[in-house]
């Protein structure tokens, strides 16, 4: 059926007056909960090399959160006190290089947005929204007065395992919902989807769409309990080469108390992997960022699982 001109022309009014979307360059960082501090500070720090720059403690002198970084845009949190059976995931970060732009380009899709963009306890600017399986997702402007940009260059020991985080896996159920939130509105784009038997979808890749960083989507037909979610809940650490990075691990000190194996594979994806578990049971993928014989991984063409 054929809209009639005035019809065409509002529509084409109101998209020209849209607001555009500003970048969005990255994942600034994934916040976990965790049960014993210490435990965490160690595994992340003694183990895979990082440094901790900075914590931000509760009005009564007791931790808030702390901050073990990766890059000089890309941190973790850690926020103590996970609950037993607790879901471990906090929340994911994306920077964008405006946020004030974000919120007013959000708040005209339809996304639930703060009045205002707020400037938070390290001076960057963030706000919090929420995706369809319910996750919250932070936008982040990093002020050139925030301790982020402050503390550039510093806080990068040569231990380090990774020096950037590629991708964070999170839980979906809703994949139609989701594809629309972060493809449609948020402008990733998917770069590779796979499955695990052949049969049922397990995987969706959507990358942002100014940068190299992509969320994973891992897709579930019934969500497992909380206390299960840490493999699927992840961070992926890139590395050069598995094998060094085994080696590296295997002669820590920190190694002697690590209660797991050390056990490269090769993905669905054809990338070597080495998975680590934090005391909590939180994965960090260490991938190498190529296949091992520079061929892309053909995607699924199997169904999601519901």
């Amino acid at each position: 059926m054929k809209l009639p001109a005035a019809v065409l022309l509002a529509a084409i009014i109101a998209h020209a007056q849209s607001p555009e979307r500003p970048r969005i360059l990255g994942i600034a960082h994934v916040a976990f909960h965790v049960s014993d501090i210490e435990k965490s500070r160690a595994f992340y720090k003694d183990f895979l090399g990082f440094a901790e720059p900075f914590r931000l403690d509760n009005p009564d002198g007791s931790l808030s959160l702390t901050f073990i970084k990766i890059n000089d845009r890309q941190y973790l949190e850690l926020f103590p006190g996970l609950e037993p059976g607790a879901d471990r995931l906090h929340h994911v970060a994306l920077e964008t290089d405006n946020a004030e732009r974000m919120r007013g380009y959000l708040a005209s899709r339809g996304v639930k947005v703060p009045d205002h963009v707020p400037k938070g306890r390290i001076g960057n600017l963030n706000f919090n929204i929420t995706d369809p399986d319910g996750h919250t997702i932070e936008i982040v402007e990093y002020a050139p007065d925030g301790w982020s940009m402050r503390d550039k260059g510093k806080f990068l020991p040569e231990t380090r395992i990774s020096d950037h985080l590629l991708h964070a896996g999170i839980l979906v159920r809703k994949l139609d919902a989701a594809m629309r939130f972060y493809g449609e509105i948020l402008g990733f784009r998917e770069i590779w989807r796979g499955s695990s038997n052949g049969k049922t979808l397990s995987w969706v890749n959507m990358q942002v769409p100014d940068g190299g960083d992509y969320i994973e989507f891992m897709l579930y037909r019934d969500l497992p309990p909380g206390d299960q979610r840490g493999s699927e809940h992840h961070i992926c650490l890139r590395v050069p080469d598995v094998a060094a990075a085994q080696a590296r691990l295997e002669a820590r000190p920190y190694r002697a108390s690590y209660p797991r194996a050390l056990e490269p594979r090769t993905g669905i994806n054809r990338k070597r992997q080495l998975n680590l578990f934090d005391p909590d049971g939180t994965r960090s993928e260490l991938m190498e960022p190529v296949t091992v014989d520079g061929i892309p991984a053909p995607p699924s063409q199997a169904p999601p699982p519901n």
